[in-house]
């Protein structure tokens, strides 16, 4: 196991330290630095005796970024929220209170954090702190998610901002990154082929997904939804290509030649769901799809929630930023 709490730990990532992002002991550089990396946020010295020392190193496998950063100085992050990415943390040495979801918790020795996307943290890094970080982008974990779960999600992917290294899943996470990071120090290139980078990126959102706790943990976790019965999946299924048709339950009972009642019953035993909000879900993420696609001056929100049979602008905006962490109009127009 890599033992995270002692500084001596600090020899398997030296070569990483030698091929630093960026290292800069100007506060309003690293700012900026973090502001390109991560996303725009406050950056303040707490102690404005002692000047930092910060320092990163990231390197990108497909949708998961693995680095090591430290700051050399006590400092306060404040950010407004990571859009597109989670951000899991583990601590070498020194501590940090991370504040997200109204908790705190304190980042050190054996504890470490995830941060989830589109809510607001703040960090208080002391001086001696060093850290290793694994970014996730959003759309590839959830993606992932989804597929696992065998549906899809019904609300945005939180984990629970503490995360327990000392214990078997913990373990099993820190190991992982022990193995990345000393094929990082032997070789960077080591995972430059696309399909080694393809099974390193699964590999550790698949880890995250089962080892730190989340809001689908105790599904994934389940048998259940391995044996759902054939109808359950075959409507999926017309549900995914005909998603763009009108649908009621009567069209899916013909389809799957049960009754709705069954439907209904196999949908909320197996998927914790209704068919329709299913049907919703599968809508929503192919307005997300559109927009991410099209320009503003190519189309408007109106039109594409019309398309996809949502007429309630009102409620429609509310379920997608709920769901999206952002409005439709947002999206459309990035």
């Amino acid at each position: 196991m890599m033992e995270l709490a002692r500084h001596e730990t600090g020899a398997p990532y030296a070569a990483l330290a030698c091929t630093d992002m960026f290292h800069t002991q100007d506060v309003d550089e690293a700012r900026q630095w973090g502001a390109r990396t991560f996303c725009e946020n406050r950056l303040t010295k707490v102690c404005d005796r002692r000047s930092i020392d910060a320092r990163l190193h990231l390197r990108s496998v497909r949708g998961v970024g693995f680095g090591r950063m430290a700051y050399g100085g006590e400092v306060r992050i404040e950010a407004g929220g990571f859009e597109s990415f989670y951000l899991a943390q583990v601590p070498l040495n020194g501590r940090e209170l991370v504040s997200a979801g109204g908790e705190t918790v304190l980042s050190a020795g054996s504890s470490g954090s995830v941060i989830n996307a589109n809510q607001p943290v703040q960090i208080d890094h002391a001086a001696d702190a060093e850290k290793l970080v694994v970014k996730v982008d959003r759309e590839a974990l959830e993606r992932s998610c989804i597929q696992h779960l065998g549906h899809g999600m019904r609300q945005p992917l939180e984990f629970r901002l503490a995360m327990s290294l000392d214990g078997p899943e913990g373990m099993r996470w820190s190991s992982l990154l022990r193995w990345i990071y000393e094929s990082l120090m032997v070789d960077e290139r080591s995972f430059d082929s696309p399909i080694v980078a393809a099974q390193i990126e699964q590999m550790a959102i698949t880890m995250l997904l089962t080892c730190q706790p989340h809001n689908y943990s105790q599904e994934l976790a389940g048998e259940e939804r391995s044996i759902a019965p054939a109808f359950v999946k075959r409507i999926e299924r017309y549900i995914e290509e005909h998603a763009d048709e009108p649908i009621t339950i009567v069209d899916l009972a013909e389809h799957a030649g049960v009754s709705s009642r069954s439907i209904f019953n196999g949908f909320r035993r197996f998927r914790n769901t209704s068919p329709m909000l299913y049907l919703k879900e599968v809508r929503m993420r192919r307005v997300n799809e559109e927009l991410k696609n099209l320009s503003p001056s190519a189309t408007t929100v109106t039109a594409v929630a019309y398309k996809w049979g949502f007429t309630h602008l009102g409620h429609f905006t509310t379920d997608y930023k709920r769901r999206f962490g952002e409005s439709p109009s947002q999206t459309l127009a990035r």
